[in-house]
């Protein structure tokens, strides 16, 4: 089976190639704003957008006379940026076509952050070093993880980003791996504010909180940040350090995450996850920060292209599908729980079990009632499969993709 997978790594360069990261970043960005601005005036004028390969050409008519600078940057930079306009623009009518929230495409700042580019053509990748075009080789932080081209794996492309100060490497690369099948157990995930994740089987993962555990000195900073003149040495030294913090924040949650899908689709055939409605728990203010800290969408994410890595499944029960509610032992539902009730104690047959612990039980059981509801046309309950049905040992079908809902 072939996959496309990314390798992200952090560079060690010189003021040298810093400089020229910057330049290309920034070209990068301009080209961006520039696309952006001439499709919204042709729209205006004649009722069409040209696409990237128009804009290029006319960016490459206008270079000579008006943006000489831009050729002291690799031409892929400018060039995948408006591909990336394309592809914004092709996001942005698919959500007005679904109706969910348009999001037009913005224009890119400086103050935002340096950004980034994307770079394509011969990438070589060696033990300590990788080598791009036009920035020529550059030392790598770690050793030995990025994949070289071989029989296995083809290099697409290569995003150079700057966050917090520091440059990072990011391979797209085409893989083939072998065709493997998971033969672990059948297990259901509550993922909650208190626990990051319950496991059927008993496991817990803990919440790291990272947000939390940093709220304090972030607090601080953005004091000391908005004290500070504008433009000035020390409000730039504020800014460095609050986003170098912001980065810790993120690093600490994504490395949880990370290690909690991974070993969830390395040792599990089937997982079972409930498709919660996120965008309604930020509008909630006394648990919109604990949500947004515990990034609940990004570990339905991981699991979503991990499972397919591993060869195991994973399952999206229904949005209304009663988890917490509901009794894992005679399935008796009650009408109302409140969300500080944190241990759950049946009113039909005296069950006590803790509430993340009780959900994920009733989630391990979608799995077993789910092939029994299945029809010809792969629905269950009302929500279509998206993927196709693999066949296991015993000659029954067995789901392989998301319930969409």
């Amino acid at each position: 089976m072939i996959i496309q997978r990314g390798y992200k790594t952090e560079l060690k360069l010189n003021n040298r190639q810093k400089t020229l990261c910057r330049k290309h970043a920034g070209c990068a960005r301009f080209a961006y704003n520039w696309g952006l601005q001439r499709k919204i005036n042709d729209y205006q004028q004649t009722g069409k957008s040209p696409n990237a390969i128009a804009l290029h050409r006319k960016l490459n008519q206008l270079k000579q006379t008006h943006f000489p600078w831009m050729y002291e940057v690799s031409k892929c930079a400018p060039q995948e940026a408006l591909r990336n306009l394309d592809r914004a623009f092709h996001h942005f009518f698919r959500r007005v076509k679904n109706g969910g929230p348009p999001g037009f495409p913005k224009f890119k700042s400086r103050k935002e952050g340096l950004g980034s580019f994307r770079l394509t053509g011969v990438i070589r990748v060696f033990k300590n070093s990788i080598q791009l075009p036009r920035l020529g080789q550059l030392r790598l932080k770690e050793r030995s993880y990025l994949p070289s081209e071989s029989d296995r794996i083809h290099i697409l492309s290569a995003t150079i980003s700057e966050k917090a100060g520091r440059w990072f490497v990011s391979l797209q690369v085409k893989e083939r791996i072998n065709d493997v099948e998971n033969s672990g157990p059948i297990i259901g995930v509550d993922v909650g504010i208190h626990h990051l994740a319950t496991v059927s089987d008993g496991t817990v993962v803990e919440n790291p909180r990272a947000l939390q555990a940093f709220a304090r000195k972030l607090k601080r900073l953005n004091r000391s940040v908005s004290r500070k003149q504008g433009m000035s040495k020390n409000r730039s030294k504020l800014i460095r350090k609050l986003q170098q913090l912001h980065a810790r924040v993120a690093n600490i949650r994504k490395d949880a995450i990370h290690k909690a899908t991974t070993l969830l689709a390395k040792t599990k055939s089937v997982v079972v996850l409930e498709n919660l409605n996120v965008r309604g728990l930020l509008q909630n203010h006394k648990v919109a920060n604990a949500v947004a800290d515990a990034s609940f969408y990004e570990f339905r994410r991981q699991l979503e292209y991990k499972t397919a890595w591993y060869g195991s499944s994973l399952i999206i029960a229904p949005r209304f599908f009663p988890s917490s509610k509901r009794c894992s032992q005679c399935g008796y539902v009650k009408t109302n729980l409140r969300l500080s009730t944190r241990v759950y104690r049946c009113d039909q047959c005296g069950l006590t079990i803790d509430r993340d612990l009780n959900a994920s039980n009733n989630l391990a059981g979608v799995a077993a009632s789910w092939a029994e509801t299945l029809n010809a046309c792969h629905e269950v309950g009302g929500y279509r499969s998206s993927g196709p049905m693999p066949i296991d040992d015993a000659g029954t079908e067995r789901h392989s993709g998301v319930l969409d809902g």
